[in-house]
């Protein structure tokens, strides 16, 4: 009995012995060497997670940059230029600096602009509200206001305003893209933040025309072109009865703002602006005042004469 046990415990060994063998010399055939730079990648960015640069998470950004050797189209909206420089030092690269930037809600229908036309009574996600109804306004492209956007912001960056029933986006914003992704009518948009935080945008993404987008909405974008006349920097292009201001042209010169005859474009963060001059109104002219004028120069006349004529 003994030498059965002392045989099952030998026979037992023996195998296991043999497999880690077997095993160590298989893992020494097919072993992956993974460049160390990767893991220093991965401490330097900010371990959101967040998706925001395209990629699953900040090991799969970090595999990706070290093994393209390459940073072309590579950002980390989290971290920002910071970030990307203390990457590029790590991999050896040069990258080029990106403007910081926030997601911009593009709609101004709130309660007011854009009355309640039917009641919506069902399930409250954007998503479900859009594949049923052009929504409660009559607006098609319009903001539902059911905060799908707010579920998908991991950083307590959007919320709903409930005076207006719209998105307020707040300085917590890292531009990762999630609100964007989840806002099944893409009202919101990743623009640069600008100098001092200060933007000038359309708040519509209507594309009807503009007798009916003025109907669900009082401040809809009409595509009426006012604004594309006064632009000096061709920032403006109208298409699909929609304006849109390219951020990368525009000078912040607020000229279309002031001609846009629906209010639709927005500027943030600026500084009030100054009165503009009135014009002064011509005083009626005072007929006595100017006929006394007249005798007494008449009479200054008259006596210059007299005075020339005594001396001779």
């Amino acid at each position: 009995m003994d030498e059965i046990i002392i045989y099952a415990v030998v026979s037992l060994a023996g195998i296991g012995v043999a497999a880690a063998v077997i095993l160590f010399f298989i893992a020494q055939k097919f072993k992956v060497i993974e460049d160390p730079r990767i893991d220093s990648v991965e401490e330097a960015l900010p371990s959101a997670n967040c998706g925001g640069c395209g990629f699953a998470g900040c090991r799969a950004f970090a595999e990706t940059i070290v093994k393209n050797n390459s940073l072309e189209g590579m950002n980390c909206p989290v971290g920002g230029a910071e970030v990307m420089k203390v990457v590029a030092e790590i991999v050896g690269l040069e990258v080029e600096e990106k403007l910081p930037e926030i997601a911009v809600i593009r709609c101004n229908g709130n309660k007011a602009n854009a009355p309640k036309k039917i009641e919506y009574d069902g399930p409250t996600t954007c998503a479900y509200a859009h594949s049923l109804s052009s929504g409660e306004s009559g607006c098609p492209n319009g903001c539902l206001g059911l905060g799908d956007c707010v579920e998908a912001c991991d950083f307590e960056a959007i919320f709903i305003n409930p005076d207006t029933g719209l998105p307020v986006v707040n300085d917590n914003c890292v531009a990762c893209g999630a609100c964007v992704v989840a806002c099944p009518r893409d009202i919101i948009e990743l623009r640069p933040r600008g100098k001092k935080d200060r933007r000038i945008f359309v708040s519509c993404v209507n594309t009807e025309k503009g007798a009916v987008a003025k109907k669900n909405c009082s401040v809809a974008c009409i595509g009426c072109g006012k604004c594309a006349k006064v632009c000096n920097f061709d920032a403006i292009t109208i298409k699909n009865n929609l304006a849109y201001i390219d951020p990368e042209k525009c000078k912040l010169c607020r000229k279309c703002v002031e001609v846009c005859p629906t209010g639709a474009i927005h500027e943030l963060n600026f500084p009030a602006r100054k009165p503009k001059p009135t014009k002064e109104v011509d005083k009626p002219i005072d007929l006595t005042k100017r006929k006394a004028v007249g005798e007494n120069d008449s009479a200054k006349v008259n006596k210059a004469a007299e005075k020339k004529n005594d001396d001779k």
